[in-house]
């Protein structure tokens, strides 16, 4: 397995968070999540954030993360937020703590993982949660992609099947 670190970014629901940890036990470092990173830096909820100081201000605690992380040392699996590759100053900090790896799923798969979610407010508005997540999707794909060094599949794949394929794919 290569020394660098990872790095999972993906649409909320493709499974990010439940891979880093797995990834984590397998290898014996740690996983770290940028959302966690950032209810600790700011000392409330992404809920709270969002609703006290606004979507703008969330993305630019991201990019401090982002930018803090580059101080470590040590080896580490960083879960990153499913907006932290929109902002086009992330993508390349992103790529420079390690291999960015790009989580993938359908809408109808992302629809039914996200079906009882009251604490996305990203998903919050108008229309059919289906048309929420598609539209979200379609904007956010191409930066996803920008951001990118390996593209994994997770439609119907278990964990264990996932994190064989991204340590095959990294070796």
């Amino acid at each position: 397995m290569p020394e660098k670190n990872i790095v999972l970014i993906g649409f909320m629901g493709t499974g990010k968070s439940s891979v880093g940890r797995a990834l984590s036990r397998e290898m014996g470092i740690p996983v770290l999540d940028s959302d966690r990173l950032i209810e600790e830096m700011e000392g409330m909820t992404i809920n709270e954030i969002f609703a006290r100081k606004g979507q703008p201000y969330f993305r630019d605690a991201e990019t401090r993360v982002l930018r803090n992380l580059a101080d470590r040392t040590d080896r580490y699996i960083l879960s990153c937020g499913g907006g932290m590759p929109l902002r086009e100053e992330n993508r390349p900090l992103m790529r420079a703590l390690g291999t960015v790896i790009l989580l993938d799923s359908s809408v109808p798969v992302l629809t039914r993982r996200l079906s009882r979610a009251t604490d996305r407010p990203n998903l919050r508005g108008e229309g059919s949660l289906e048309s929420r997540i598609g539209a979200l999707l379609s904007e956010r794909m191409p930066m996803y992609l920008d951001a990118a060094d390996l593209i994994v599949k997770n439609e119907r794949k278990s964990i264990g099947q996932l994190t064989a394929e991204i340590r095959n794919r990294l070796n």
